[in-house]
């Protein structure tokens, strides 16, 4: 057995009965453990900081202060603290903020356990965490109504692999399944992420995905036919 320390997790959001189903699926994990909870931005931002946890569950709605700019708070104090926003589709413009923000993923609120565990995972690892379906959602809804793809000098700088690499990303695919479609060495489709996040000058995954669809590189609707889950490096 590993004598490793669970990971923390603070549970942020103002819906008790949340908090409460949160919290057994979290602590149903020998890995994981709750360090506390919040009810509003404020109480997020002060529980993130008496805490310190690994990972924070935070709500994009929030009263008080709303979830992003407490999201923002929590990650100039902490900027090792990851953070999950969790949402419904009723208010995309909130989650379409976080992403801008740099927050580590999403998820919605009715994911079964096994996906939010997944997410929770994925983003203490690093990896930063998003459904495919989601992200369709968003883009579909706010890039499209915005004034078209702009232009953009840095997709020049990407070479015909590493633009084929990114319209894959933007579609949700893990290196995996990258390596996979494209006949390479999951290590290769690494490297060539780690560039294309360089090139671009993106924080992560979820930036170059917004990216690419500003750019009109990806197009809102695109997808594998694949069942919907979260995005894994």
């Amino acid at each position: 057995m590993s004598d490793q320390l669970p990971s923390r997790v603070l549970i942020c959001d103002d819906q008790e009965m949340m908090r409460v189903g949160l919290r057994m699926v979290v602590e149903s994990q020998p890995d994981l453990t709750v360090v506390g909870e919040a009810a509003d931005g404020f109480q997020a931002v002060d529980g993130a900081a008496e805490h310190r946890p690994d990972v924070v569950l935070l709500d994009v709605r929030m009263p008080g202060l709303d979830g992003v700019t407490a999201a923002g708070r929590i990650r100039a104090a902490q900027p090792a603290t990851r953070i999950l926003m969790l949402t419904t589709f009723d208010f995309d413009e909130y989650v379409f903020a976080a992403l801008r923000a740099g927050v580590d993923g999403f998820l919605v609120k009715d994911a079964p356990a096994a996906e939010m565990l997944v997410a929770i995972r994925g983003v203490l690892r690093g990896d930063p965490m998003v459904s495919p379906s989601v992200t369709r959602r968003l883009l579909d809804r706010f890039v499209t109504a915005g004034p078209g793809p702009l232009p953009d000098a840095r997709l020049t700088r990407l070479t015909d692999r590493e633009r084929e690499v990114l319209g894959l990303v933007a579609r949700g695919l893990s290196n995996a399944e990258i390596a996979a479609r494209l006949h390479l060495g999951e290590t290769t489709v690494k490297t060539h992420v780690g560039r294309i996040l360089s090139k671009l000058g993106v924080r992560d995954r979820i930036g170059a995905v917004v990216w690419a669809y500003e750019s009109g590189l990806s197009r809102p609707g695109e997808t594998d036919g694949r069942p919907d889950r979260p995005a894994r490096r």
